[in-house]
């Protein structure tokens, strides 16, 4: 099932039930206004009824039941004009406006003030859930860098990016994102680009490499050669992606809507049929008996009876319930159809870094070197700002050392002189810049490797990893256990992403990926193995996969605004074991709502038979009617209960 981002539900508010986007919707406590004192005014009707008080007869009592319908019966009946404007006469808003109106002219007023009142609260139930799913979410325009330095001489000038043209020279300073993409004009400079390809490792970029817009410059000012337009940079490429994979997604609809294109025009039908065929036989047989009233009273029986009070409540509110539920556990669905859509996930591709992992370096190893040295190690990096230098800080206490002569070379690590000993802590380019031999096999090492010669020869090295969260492994295998693939997708070195799918049981890594060779491999799952895929990612860099996917999963604690605008679906804990959950909880919906319809349907069927028969009377036919709707509704609330 293929999914929709700009998800809109009806809700009733100012008096007319409207599709109005959430994020830019009336204030929630307007959706329940109108429905709430509709139900107010239709319970206190029934007591004075019963109770036999003698002024709320006649025409009181026909005006305050036609008040109590026109607060929420209004909207509907706009609803269904608008509906039938568009081509869709049949739709649930209409059989909802002929079901109540041919209450009315039965004189069973108190039915057709709770058909609508019933209707319209069960979609505020709906509304309610899904704006507390999107409360936290952001714009995803916020994320394009809004400014860009442009150099001219000794002259710098503040733009818009889109004011950048090819060929002039912006600086960017330490921390900022970079604005447009370019080449690099400095001798090398360090880069975060975990927001735009997902590495959880720095890229160092030398003279003339190619910088991409929404990297952030880790080390000092960097200068760059704008090399394309704003609106064909990396971070417009990512924007674009992700907007046309909302246009190109089908309207993802709840099973009442297409069941009513169907149901509604088939009792619309055989309710004129009621009237219509004895009227026909009479005219056939002379000595047939017809009353038009009589069979007119039971055409407008059997639409009170049809009308869907069981599915229109229970199914929405089976949604409702399979979202607060799954709220509790700290995973949001955007809507019901969300949750609809995950109970058919077979397949989850799942981004590394910051999703799986951690997102923050370890030490995981350390050869060569002794504690007091890997000590010293720590005295000289704990004057970087390096994510590398901090974690071995962090791993080590610093040793108390004089530590002179320090030297920041930028991409490759630093020197420093040790009690009258040079100390280079880097990488191996550093050593072989510095002419020292090391082993052939650190060339091949998996992980992120910090090596150390002293006084000109090798001692050793330290292997740090991005180290996978707690519930790692068991979020994999609780999907193993649900028949469900598994395949990790990062922007990583492929050796380090295969070593990861290794260490958790997946078995499958693709590494090296851009955010388009992300989305490239999600469709060839859903185009060639006919997969239903679900992507759980956290960053920037996500985005566009998150919105290619069927549904899109994103980690909300840690992740960025774009991945949790774009995606379906937020795990606010982090927890990559909550998606298992997230699968489990939407299946449990979907057969709860599958047995609320079968049911439902079941006694509709049954009841509409025996009034045309003449055997059940509207009270009895509302008991029916009612009765469905309670056990429907208890049915679902036991989703409330998930665990």
């Amino acid at each position: 099932m293929s999914h929709n981002h700009d998800h809109h539900h009806c809700s009733c508010h100012e008096g007319k039930c409207e599709n109005v986007p959430h994020e830019h919707g009336d204030s929630e406590s307007t959706n329940w206004v109108k429905p709430v004192i509709s139900l107010v005014m239709l319970v206190a009707g029934i007591v004075m009824t019963h109770a036999g008080v003698t002024w709320f007869q006649g025409w009181i009592c026909i005006v305050w039941y036609a008040l109590a319908w026109l607060l929420t019966g209004t909207g509907v009946l706009l609803e269904a004009i608008e509906s039938a404007r568009e081509g869709e006469v049949f739709s649930e808003f209409m059989l909802m406006t002929v079901a109540s109106i041919g209450a009315f002219a039965i004189g069973e007023y108190p039915e057709a003030v709770a058909v609508m009142a019933l209707y319209c609260i069960g979609e505020a139930l709906q509304d309610h859930a899904v704006e507390r799913a999107r409360g936290n979410i952001k714009s995803l325009i916020a994320f394009r860098p809004d400014h860009a330095v442009v150099v001219n001489g000794s002259e710098r000038v503040t733009v818009d990016p889109a004011q950048v043209k090819v060929g002039d020279t912006i600086e960017v300073k330490a921390g900022e994102r970079v604005p447009i993409d370019g080449h690099l004009l400095d001798k090398v400079a360090t880069f975060d680009t975990a927001a735009l390809t997902g590495e959880s490792v720095p890229r160092v970029i030398e003279a003339h490499g190619e910088v991409l817009a929404g990297m952030i410059s880790n080390e000092g000012t960097v200068h760059i050669k704008a090399s394309r337009p704003a609106s064909e940079s990396a971070m417009s490429r990512i924007l674009a992606i992700v907007e046309d994979a909302n246009e190109h997604k089908a309207p993802s609809e709840l099973f009442i809507r297409r069941f009513a294109r169907i149901y509604t025009p088939i009792v619309v039908g055989l309710a004129l049929l009621v009237v219509v065929l004895p009227w026909l036989y009479s005219l056939a047989v002379p000595t047939a008996d017809y009353h038009f009233t009589q069979w007119l009273h039971r055409a407008l029986i059997f639409l009170v009876i049809s009308c869907p009070c069981a599915l229109v409540i229970s199914i929405p509110l089976s949604y409702y319930a399979g979202i607060g539920a799954a709220s509790r556990q700290g995973i949001l669905f955007k809507g019901g159809n969300y949750l609809d859509a995950i109970a058919g996930v077979d397949t989850v591709a799942f981004d590394k870094t910051g999703t799986l992992t951690t997102g923050q370096f370890g030490v995981s190893e350390v050869q060569g070197l002794t504690p007091e040295q890997v000590a010293i190690v720590a005295a000289i990096e704990q004057h970087s700002p390096h994510p590398i230098a901090k974690a071995i800080v962090a791993h080590c206490q610093p040793a108390v050392v004089d530590v002179t002569d320090m030297k920041n070379i930028a991409g490759y690590g630093m020197s420093a002189m040790v009690n009258g000993e040079q100390w280079l802590v880097g990488t191996t380019r550093l050593l072989a810049l510095e002419g020292v031999t090391f082993p052939d096999r650190l060339n091949a090492t998996v992980g992120t490797l910090v090596a150390v010669a002293i006084a000109g020869q090798y001692a050793g090295l330290l292997l740090l990893r991005d180290e996978p969260k707690e519930d790692a492994a068991a979020a994999i295998t609780a999907l193993h256990r649900q028949d469900i693939l598994t395949v990790l997708l990062s922007g990583d070195k492929q050796a380090l992403v295969q070593d990861m799918a290794n260490r958790l049981g997946m078995g499958e890594g693709h590494g090296d990926l851009l955010p388009q060779d992300k989305a490239e491999h999600i469709q060839q799952l859903k185009a060639k193995d006919g997969k239903q895929v679900a992507f759980v990612g956290d960053g920037m860099n996500d985005a566009p996969v998150l919105a290619t996917s069927d549904v899109g999963i994103a980690m909300g604690a840690l992740g960025s605004d774009m991945a949790i605008e774009t995606a379906d679906v937020v795990i606010q804990t982090d927890q990559p074991s909550r998606v298992a959950d997230a699968i489990t909880l939407g299946r449990r919906t979907r057969r709860i709502v599958k047995q609320n319809i079968t049911f439902a349907i079941g006694v509709k069927v049954l009841v509409m038979a025996l009034g045309v028969a003449g055997v059940a009377n509207l009270w009895e036919a509302v008991g029916a009617d009612v009765g469905a709707a309670l056990l429907c509704v208890l049915n679902a609330l036991r989703l409330m209960r998930s665990r």
